[in-house]
């Protein structure tokens, strides 16, 4: 991978769907890095002093300057390195594109992301439920985005953009979450855009590249959803 004379450091944990958008957006550009494994019950005093707000990953440090949220790692990753192995933006250049493209990524984070991660940490069958439907029904949003998109199949067009990879983050948790429980956060009958996509997606070589093993998440998600399940008995 290109991108050598720059020190690139990725502290991540290896489930992270937020890490996973990170080494997505380094891979598409083509990037080289190292990759630091953080164990998130024992912080590292690297993470502690490159993210000393919230102590979470991912954090990208280039040249020793610390970047933090997934969502802005990406942004600068796309800004610092805009040629990096002859490949394309992430973001339009256009402004008003640049900041439709802004406002959907937000919206992944605030109405789909948000409701459905308290779908692992819900105590109850009946919170569990609540919370995906909150999950599927914002999902309907962006299905009409897809629809309206320029053809190639992808928020980017023909290419791959900036709501692709940070949609993509997740894309190994929802394969997980169905063979969990049977949910479909893009189900083909109710999306079918958003159900090709992701197949499309799961298809380019930075996401073969970079994603988890679904059995393996399939575990983590299980381990995390008993221990809050047992919280809720103790309680």
């Amino acid at each position: 991978m290109a991108g050598a004379w720059h020190e690139l450091k990725l502290v991540g944990m290896w489930a992270s769907p937020f890490v996973t958008r990170v080494k997505l957006a380094l891979h598409l550009k083509g990037l080289s890095y190292d990759y630091v494994e953080e164990d998130l019950s024992s912080k590292s005093e690297l993470l502690l002093s490159s993210n000393p707000v919230h102590k979470t990953v991912p954090v990208l440090i280039h040249d020793g300057r610390p970047v933090c949220e997934s969502h802005i790692i990406v942004q600068y990753i796309d800004e610092a390195f805009p040629a990096a192995a002859g490949s394309t933006s992430l973001l339009p250049a256009d402004p008003y594109e640049r900041a439709t493209a802004l406002f959907w990524a937000a919206y992944i984070d605030d109405k789909v992301l948000k409701p459905w991660r308290r779908v692992f940490s819900a105590r109850t069958g009946e919170e569990r439920a609540e919370w995906m439907e909150q999950a599927v029904a914002a999902v309907d949003a962006l299905e009409g985005v897809l629809a309206g998109s320029k053809e190639g199949g992808f928020f980017g067009g023909d290419s791959v953009g900036y709501v692709d990879v940070l949609l993509g983050g997740i894309v190994r948790w929802v394969h997980a979450t169905a063979a969990i429980s049977g949910d479909e956060l893009f189900d083909a009958a109710r999306t079918p855009l958003l159900a090709a996509w992701m197949e499309r997606f799961g298809e380019l070589d930075a996401a073969k590249a970079v994603f988890q093993d679904v059995d393996k998440v399939v575990d983590y998600a299980k381990m995390i959803m008993a221990l809050f399940a047992a919280g809720s008995a103790a309680t």
